[in-house]
């Protein structure tokens, strides 16, 4: 079996990152056809005063994607010298690759820029539990710059409870938990906006909306106009093609409420590699393998089987 890690950039110190302009919004030339893996697994040396919310955020990546890389690390004090991966490897999500597509199992945005060969990827604050975000076929609908905030009444009346009470009208600003951009969706009472918090991103902390770092927020709305499709999925399981060999990608499932699933995993794995009906047959499986990957749910892509071959593994709980 491969590397977990078949490509890995040397390791630099974040300050070197920044400085020497690597930390750019994460765009990939998409692969070419029958195959579904972009970007390649980075790994940089912290600093003393590095956290995982600094490093995210200079990598375009989610809090608990780098959590999930980097278990046993100290997300608030890695260390000098800690080595830190940075999960910066994916497999696109599966259905057709147009619009906007949001998984939420991965807390991640991917866009698909119509007539170009490319695909930009975003971190996603998304609801938390008991405000679960949607799974809907939709599109944009509306773009507004500056955007002013109305509470909804529950809202509203959450931050009541709690002694925060809410203006009707949060004017546009530093202060607006909209940031500076919003899309509004069709289905109706959500958006994909910015923030005026730098952390939550990556994490379970809305309302149900999307929350996108303020510059990536302004990035996509110089691209994507209204009337782009979106398409919202929650694939914690995730098999690709690259290389002539099946990769999967595991993240922790959610229920519909926002929290993590108690579903049986290792059945929704299978069901998910039987969706990938031109994977599902004559592969070259290893279980164990598999196994690992569904109970490490770092969120990378990792080889699994080899496609086109005999099956010469069995299934997790057939019988000898």
């Amino acid at each position: 079996m491969a590397s977990r890690f078949p490509s890995i950039t040397c390791c630099l110190s974040l300050a070197a990152l920044l400085a020497s302009g690597s930390a750019a919004a994460l765009e990939f030339a998409l692969p070419p056809a029958g195959e579904d893996i972009i970007g390649e697994v980075r790994v940089i040396t912290a600093k003393y005063e590095d956290t995982f919310a600094d490093i995210g955020t200079a990598n375009d990546l989610g809090y608990l994607e780098m959590v999930a890389a980097n278990p046993g690390v100290d997300p608030w004090l890695p260390g000098a010298g800690t080595e830190i991966v940075l999960p910066t490897r994916f497999i696109l999500p599966p259905g057709p690759r147009e619009g906007i597509v949001i998984n939420l199992a991965e807390y991640r945005l991917y866009y698909y820029p119509k007539g170009e060969n490319v695909v930009h990827t975003y971190p996603l604050g998304i609801g938390r539990e008991g405000w679960g975000s949607p799974i809907a076929q939709t599109k944009v609908i509306a773009k507004t710059a500056n955007p002013t905030w109305t509470p909804p009444a529950s809202i509203k009346a959450e931050h009541a409870a709690d002694g925060d009470p809410l203006p009707n009208v949060v004017p546009a600003g530093p202060d607006n938990p909209l940031g500076p951009f919003k899309f509004t969706l069709g289905v109706p009472g959500y958006l994909i906006h910015g923030s005026n918090k730098k952390f939550g991103i990556g994490m379970r902390t809305s309302h149900g909306c999307f929350r996108m770092f303020n510059d990536n927020v302004l990035e996509l709305a110089k691209m994507a106009p209204v009337g782009t499709p979106v398409r919202i999925i929650s694939d914690p399981y995730k098999f690709g093609v690259s290389g002539g060999k099946v990769y999967l990608e595991a993240h922790t499932p959610l229920d519909d409420q926002g929290a993590p699933s108690v579903v049986d995993k290792h059945t929704a794995v299978i069901n998910a590699l039987l969706k990938r009906q031109d994977l599902a047959n004559n592969l070259q499986m290893d279980w164990n393998t598999v196994r690992d990957v569904v109970a490490a749910e770092d969120g990378m892509p990792v080889e699994i089987a080899v496609p086109n071959a005999p099956i010469v593994s069995q299934v997790p709980g057939a019988s000898e």
